[in-house]
């Protein structure tokens, strides 16, 4: 998501440089650029209006920043703005005086919402809470079923009644159950329509009057647009909602939704799922979304994504190893592991500033090559796994591997080959830093002066 428009921003800052200052002249071109990307990624018309005039009274306003160029400020100014439209903040759940806390999700059918009430009870369980999730969603074939089996898989209980009671009655008594038996988070699921209904909307009601939810949470397909700003206000007028879950923000959406819902439906976004997994949904943070569409990057949630994923002892284990040349293939299998638990390549590559400009084709193809190594290293022995070196000099390993991976010989032998100039490299850095690199002969020489009791390597220090 956003790649589009972060390509269509880019060209709105090329517009600027080389200028002294902005002015009420040299912005308009930019600014039509800026108002033709909103406009493309779906973004509200009226958003995009109020948008633009914001920017400019803004920009011209300016002092010029000593060292800091024009396409900077305004930069700088579209940044404080996308904030500013977004919410300026995250805007965390309400909580009950005294527990239970209740969340009453609601939407359309097809939006996701069952599953980003899942996410959502994985997400308060990582938090050290202890959710309830209660299934009201009678008409949906196999809506029921679903949220059991989500429920299962996080290992979350779930408060059901079956088909043939009330869903105002399961939400009543769900509720009653969860402080019984000592929850202190309810999220009750409710039935969705292909579209906003009456019967629908009375339903709600009667649901948020009975059991008084702290939060009102709308689920909100990402992929609808400049829409989902309008579904946001029309749940908000007649049922009153508190927030809203954006959903599929992975997929091909073009952003609008994100930067629409709160200017249009005055209520935040708390929430957003990246991913079809149940650990996928993330707090929105207006700053680290602005910063994405900029192409800068979030490098906060990359690092979170990894505080989650990565174990500090089996870090510390793998760091020794590298730095011994010990690196072996099943060190490698962890480390593509670790990388899907952390989320997809693309989604990865995307927090990292800087590297927006490479292209869904290149990440494809990454993820390709991760993919045939992994079913390689999949078919080599324990031993194989241990001792790359055999691989080097066996032919007829190579082959055995080939044929249970579903590759050629030739993709097994670049696989060891690149494997072993990784460990080759690492066992420079091991031995002498940086200066045995490739490319740092001034280092080396530098080095070969030294005594050589001085010649320290990371292992030795």
């Amino acid at each position: 998501m956003f790649e589009a428009l972060a390509e269509q921003l880019e060209a709105a800052w090329r517009k600027l440089r080389g200028q002294d200052k902005l002015t009420p002249s040299n912005i308009q071109e930019a600014l039509k650029v800026v108002r033709r990307a909103l406009l493309d990624a779906d973004v509200n018309v009226q958003v995009v209006r109020e948008f633009i005039q914001e920017v400019e009274r803004r920009a011209v306003g300016q002092q010029v920043i000593a060292g800091v160029r024009p396409d900077q400020q305004f930069i700088k100014v579209v940044y404080d703005e996308l904030v500013r439209v977004m919410g300026t903040e995250a805007t965390p759940l309400v909580e009950a005086p005294s527990p239970p806390s209740i969340i009453l999700m609601a939407g359309l059918q097809g939006t996701g919402k069952t599953t980003a009430a899942a996410k959502l009870a994985l997400y308060l369980k990582k938090q050290g809470k202890k959710p309830l999730l209660v299934a009201t969603d009678i008409y949906r074939p196999a809506a029921i079923d679903q949220l059991q089996t989500l429920g299962r898989q996080i290992d979350v209980p779930v408060f059901a009644l079956g088909t043939d009671v009330k869903p105002v009655t399961i939400a009543e008594q769900g509720v009653a159950h969860a402080r019984t038996a000592g929850h202190d988070w309810v999220i009750v699921d409710t039935a969705g329509r292909l579209q906003i209904d009456q019967a629908m909307m009375a339903e709600l009601a009667q649901i948020k009057a009975t059991i008084q939810p702290q939060e009102v949470l709308l689920v909100v397909d990402a992929m609808t647009g400049q829409e989902a700003a309008n579904l946001t206000r029309t749940f908000h007028e007649q049922i009153g909602i508190t927030g809203a879950i954006l959903t599929k923000m992975d997929g091909d959406a073009r952003g609008g939704a994100a930067l629409s819902v709160r200017q249009v439906s005055g209520q935040p976004i708390k929430f957003i799922g990246t991913g079809e997994k149940v650990e996928a949904l993330q707090p929105f943070y207006p700053d680290r979304m602005a910063s994405r569409i900029l192409g800068m990057g979030d490098v906060l949630t990359l690092v979170e994504k990894a505080q989650e994923a990565v174990d500090l002892a089996d870090a510390q284990r793998m760091q020794e190893r590298i730095l011994q040349a010990q690196f072996d293939f099943n060190d490698f299998l962890q480390q593509l592991r670790l990388l899907k638990n952390m989320g997809s390549l693309a989604g990865l590559v995307k927090l990292i500033p800087g590297m927006h400009q490479i292209t869904s084709a290149q990440l494809q193809q990454a993820e390709k090559q991760l993919k045939r190594a992994e079913a390689m290293i999949n078919s080599m022995t324990p031993t194989e796994r241990q001792q790359p070196d055999l691989l080097a000099s066996s032919p007829s390993r190579r082959r055995r591997i080939a044929k249970g991976s579903g590759y050629t010989e030739a993709e097994v032998q670049k696989l060891v080959q690149d494997f072993q100039q990784m460990r080759t490299l690492m066992q420079r850095m091991s031995l002498g830093g940086l200066a045995n690199l490739p490319g740092m002969g001034a280092g080396r020489a530098a080095r070969r002066k030294q005594p050589a009791k001085k010649r320290k390597g990371f292992g030795q220090l």
